[in-house]
C-alpha cells in the first residue's frame, strides 16, 4: 500500500474520531429537544391529535342537527351556514329588544298577544345563529339589527384536548336553547349592540342571501324575500 493511501485513511480516521462526539452530542440535543416538547404538551393539555378528529365530529354533529331541525332549517344551514329562528314571545314580555318583544304596544289590560312561530309578514323580529358567533336579533320587515346575544356551551368532554364544540353542536345547542326557551336564553347572555362581533354588513350580506335562497324555494312569499 502506498505512503499516500495510508496517510489518507489516517487521516479519515482521525476525522471520524472528531465527527463522533459531535453527532452523539447532536442527537442528545434532539432526544431532549422532543422530550421537553412533549413535557410542554402535557403541561398545556395539548396532545397529538388524529387529523380526521374534527372532521369526523363534525359529521357526526350534522347528521344530530338535521335530525333535530326541520328540513327547512337543515337546508338553511347546509346552504347558507346559519339557521333564522323566528321570535316568538308575547308582545310585552322581554324580547330581542332588551325590554319588550318588538311590534306594536297591547291595549291596557289586554291579555298579551303571542307573535307567529312560522313564517310570515307578522314576524316582528327574528334571530340568526351562526356556529360560534353571537345570535343576532333583527327585523325581518326592515332588516334593522336589534342586537347581539353572546352564549356558549363549552365542549366538556373536549376541554381537556383543549377542543371546542364543532360548529354543527354549537349551532344545535343554541337552537335548542332559543327554541325550547327563548325569554331565559335572552335573560342569560350576554347582550350587546349590533357590530360588537359580527360584522353588520355580513349580516346584512347575509340577510340579502336569505331573502335569495327563499325567493329560489319559495317564491315571493317568503318571510325575507317580501322585503325585497
Amino acid at each position: 500500500m502506498s505512503p499516500s493511501v495510508l496517510g489518507f485513511l489516517a487521516l479519515a480516521l482521525v476525522a471520524a474520531s472528531l465527527a463522533i462526539p459531535l453527532v452523539a452530542h447532536a442527537l442528545r440535543r434532539r432526544r431532549g429537544g422532543r422530550a421537553t416538547r412533549g413535557r410542554t404538551r402535557g403541561r398545556l393539555g395539548l396532545s397529538v391529535q388524529d387529523p380526521g378528529r374534527e372532521r369526523r365530529a363534525e359529521q357526526r354533529a350534522r347528521e344530530l342537527l338535521e335530525s333535530c331541525v326541520n328540513r327547512e332549517e337543515w337546508a338553511m344551514y347546509r346552504d347558507l351556514g346559519f339557521i333564522r329562528v323566528i321570535g316568538r314571545l308575547p308582545v310585552g314580555v322581554g324580547g330581542a329588544d332588551g325590554s319588550a318583544a318588538p311590534g306594536p304596544e297591547p291595549t291596557p289590560g289586554s291579555p298579551a298577544v303571542p307573535r307567529r312561530t312560522t313564517g310570515g309578514r307578522d314576524a316582528a323580529y327574528a334571530y340568526l345563529i351562526y356556529p360560534h358567533k353571537p345570535i343576532v336579533a333583527y327585523v325581518p320587515r326592515t332588516r334593522q339589527l336589534l342586537s347581539e346575544y353572546c352564549v356558549e356551551f363549552p365542549d366538556l368532554t373536549g376541554a381537556i384536548s383543549g377542543s371546542r364544540l364543532p360548529d354543527s353542536d354549537d349551532v344545535l345547542a343554541k337552537w335548542m336553547a332559543l327554541t325550547g326557551d327563548e325569554l331565559r336564553l335572552m335573560r342569560n347572555a350576554n347582550m350587546h349592540l349590533p357590530g360588537r362581533q359580527v360584522d353588520p354588513a355580513h349580516v346584512r350580506r347575509d340577510l340579502w342571501r336569505l331573502a335569495e335562497w327563499e325567493r329560489q324555494r319559495r317564491g315571493p312569499g317568503s318571510v325575507e324575500a317580501q322585503y325585497q
